[in-house]
């Protein structure tokens, strides 16, 4: 039996959910659905599109809800609104703000018997689990998480909603001093400013003033201000042939010990440092976290099916659940 899923939004996100579930074997595309004129949206898969209001009454139809919208006002209305009606999925990736929206959709989820899974994807998501793994084996240490090399989408919008800009790309940039240091096990007390650059490549308009573009950028609170910034001016063209993909990455790194503890003859046995790490080299940012969420679809799936409901997050969810072999098939081939 395939598992049906609907898409609730198709920008880049949503299309990544669409490139995975069209791999998926054991799943099924039912549609996807849009707040634009279904007309307009033009989908890869060739599946119909419908206007998100079709979600009221499509209840017999998907067994989960992938919903592809932004954290900032999207998800904290859509995921709740939806949890009463769909198993959902989401890639809410407001960290500060997770405990909330973790409340509101468990009280929706659990009202309608449903599953809600958030803040799926890789940061939140593949990097959570590995900072919980290292420090549940390794107690007592230090996590440090590096991003980038990669395109910085929300850093992007926000260069070109200044006045003058009418393209832009920002790339995240770890500090290769900062990366050795950690990975050597120093355990280095770093800034912000000292563990990240941002790289800027801006398409001026036409008589705009770059230099104060520039000073606009680089003092811009809450996205520039605290690091070194760099912007460069180039043409329409080589934003096109050098800056239209979307790749990203990054590192999670934790230092611990084990050892020196006091032995029964008075004597400390030696101490031994640890380094783990996880890493993420993504081609495509968006393809990548749309594989992760449907994964967590098959997951909340079946979760779902044998009785279970509420909100979840990736620390909740036992990995034989994401993979769409059987458990005889994982533990004879990957444990």
């Amino acid at each position: 039996m395939s598992i049906k899923i609907g898409i609730l939004g198709y920008g880049n996100l949503g299309r990544g959910v669409e490139k995975a579930v069209m791999a998926s074997e054991d799943m099924d595309l039912v549609g996807v659905f849009s707040r634009r004129d279904p007309a307009t949206v033009k989908v890869d898969s060739g599946v119909k599109v419908y206007h998100v209001d079709a979600l009221e009454t499509m209840t017999s139809d998907i067994d989960v809800l992938v919903i592809c919208g932004g954290s900032a006002t999207d998800l904290p209305e859509m995921t709740p609104k939806y949890a009463k009606l769909y198993n959902v999925i989401d890639s809410f990736d407001t960290h500060a703000n997770i405990p909330v929206h973790f409340a509101n959709v468990d009280a929706a989820a659990k009202s309608a018997n449903k599953i809600g899974i958030i803040s799926c994807g890789w940061d939140p998501g593949m990097f959570s689990l590995n900072r919980l793994y290292a420090h549940s084996v390794l107690p007592g240490g230090k996590d440090y998480t590096f991003w980038g090399r990669g395109v910085s989408q929300g850093h992007s919008d926000a260069i070109r909603r200044i006045d003058g800009v009418l393209d832009a790309r920002q790339y995240t940039v770890p500090v290769p001093q900062a990366l050795d240091a950690v990975r050597s096990g120093q355990n280095p007390e770093l800034t912000t400013r000292e563990k990240h650059t941002r790289v800027c490549y801006v398409v001026a308009k036409e008589g705009a003033d770059k230099e104060k573009i520039t000073n606009d950028i680089v003092t811009m609170p809450n996205y520039f201000a605290d690091y070194d910034t760099t912007v460069y001016f180039i043409s329409e063209d080589e934003m096109k042939a050098e800056h239209s993909g979307l790749p990203h990455g990054g590192s999670v790194i934790y230092s611990g010990t084990t050892g020196g503890n006091t032995n029964a003859d008075g004597s400390t046995s030696p101490v031994n440092n640890h380094v783990i790490e996880y890493s993420l080299k993504l081609d495509s940012n968006p393809e990548f976290t749309g594989s992760v969420l449907v994964a967590y679809a098959r997951a909340a799936y079946r979760m779902n099916q044998s009785g279970d409901c509420g909100a979840k997050t990736v620390f909740d969810i036992a990995p034989a659940l994401l993979s769409p072999l059987s458990g005889e098939d994982i533990r004879a081939h990957m444990l």
